[in-house]
């Protein structure tokens, strides 16, 4: 029988670690690694049931995909329950997912500590920016996280470093607390052959289509207990009429909870656009130099050429302001290098992109070009076909052959090969980049 076990959970300081354990056919998806996180605030505190949530929020989408069985010695009751409809969430929206049960020693309902805290899952881009705005009454704890889109590789270490540079700042000009959270959730996962083995399943990576809402917000557990948090916010991508399989969407994130928290998919009822334009709304009220950070290639700034650096920029002047004035050099002869890259397929997009330049379609009907070339390029777009310019981008054929490969390669082959696949991963993050 398919099983994983979570063998250890072990609070030291502000470091978490936990080892697992699992049968044979679910090793590959495993690195030989512990699962480890570090906060910035002492968990020695929080209780056993809630220290094995960050783990089991990894752990249990591979354990469904394969139809495996979790055991662990304690859980708190309420994630327990909270698993239980994320697995049916997730169930009814893939076929290739199978089920699987987690099995306790003991389920507890642990006391939450002291709360009326708020929290935030925050980068600096629009969707966060937004919900900070929608719930800056809160005074939110600003918490980000690295693990997932930059790693715990010390070639990110500068990435890092500029996030928690420019969240300070925000929160420091704002009155607000931050948390900072590191982890190694995707590389204790054997990643790269989760996505050789269900990529052909998914619109985009294991984690971002199947993962990342619960993940992300599951390990933030024992910082949200010690801290005294009640409602946290995870600001969503997509928003109402969109039913994209997605990792991260209300079916999930409102679902998850533990011991004295509750977890929020946020402004779902609001395209990205009618975000921008609660932005401008704030910048115009309260905060005229208002920076944004959404760049593909950059962290500290951005660099004005990739897709979503253009997208961003079309975006804010269609809700009235000036990127240059918010963090983005564009001037009005950029519009031909977007419709060039898009014609060309020169960057790799998929069904969210498709989307967003949609719901830039929908406001530019109802708008004033500024200039000649914005009226150009607005024509353009309204006659374009977005479905053909996101096939036009899909993933090259070299990526889809070394995934088949590494499905049918035994284990041993497989961790001989793990070097190949990360160079692989690397080469992909850059062309989904724009570099």
């Amino acid at each position: 029988m398919s099983s994983i076990v979570i063998d250890r959970v072990s609070a030291d300081g502000t470091t978490l670690e936990c080892d697992v354990r699992t049968s044979a056919d679910l090793e590959r998806f495993f690195t030989t690694e512990s699962f480890r996180t570090e906060y910035d605030v002492s968990i020695e505190d929080v209780p056993e049931g809630v220290l094995a949530i960050p783990v089991l929020a990894q752990v249990c989408p591979v354990a469904w995909a394969n139809g495996a069985d979790v055991y662990v010695d304690e859980v708190d009751a309420a994630f327990a329950r909270a698993l239980e409809d994320v697995k049916a969430s997730l169930l009814s929206m893939y076929d290739f997912l199978e089920g699987g049960t987690l099995y306790a020693k003991r389920t507890i309902d642990a006391d939450p500590a002291d709360g009326g805290e708020s929290g935030l899952l925050f980068t600096g881009g629009v969707d966060s920016t937004c919900s900070y705005v929608r719930h800056r009454e809160e005074n939110p704890t600003l918490i980000s996280i690295r693990g997932w889109t930059i790693t715990p590789d010390s070639a990110d270490d500068e990435d890092w470093e500029h996030l928690r540079s420019r969240v300070s700042s925000f929160a420091d000009s704002h009155g607000l607390e931050t948390a900072f959270v590191e982890s190694n959730m995707l590389s204790f996962l054997a990643h790269p052959m989760l996505l050789a083995h269900y990529k052909r399943h998914v619109d985009g990576a294991w984690y971002s289509s199947v993962g990342h809402g619960l993940g992300l917000l599951g390990l933030c557990a024992p910082m949200a207990y010690a801290r005294g948090i009640d409602d946290l916010y995870v600001a969503a991508t997509h928003w109402e009429g969109i039913d994209l399989e997605w990792g991260s969407r209300p079916d999930i994130d409102d679902h998850v909870r533990w011991a004295g928290t509750q977890c929020h998919h946020d402004s779902y009822d609001l395209t990205r656009q009618e975000r921008l334009d609660v932005i401008a709304d704030y910048v115009e009220a309260e905060e005229p130099t208002l920076e944004l950070q959404t760049c593909n290639v950059r962290m500290d700034g951005n660099c004005g050429e990739c897709e979503k650096c253009y997208r961003t920029a079309v975006g804010l002047r269609l809700s009235g302001l000036e990127p240059t004035a918010h963090g983005y050099p564009f001037a009005d002869e950029e519009y031909r290098e977007i419709r060039t890259a898009l014609e060309e397929g020169q960057w790799v997009l998929g069904q969210d992109e498709l989307h967003m330049w949609a719901d830039i379609r929908d406001r530019a009907r109802e708008t004033e070009p500024e200039s000649l070339e914005e009226e150009v390029f607005f024509e353009w777009l309204e006659s374009a076909d977005l479905e053909d310019l996101v096939s036009e981008s899909a993933s090259p054929l070299s990526h889809r052959l070394l995934r088949a490969g590494a499905r049918n390669a035994p284990t041993s082959v497989y961790n001989t090969v793990y070097p190949a696949w990360t160079t692989a991963k690397s080469g992909l993050r850059r062309v989904r980049s724009g570099r």
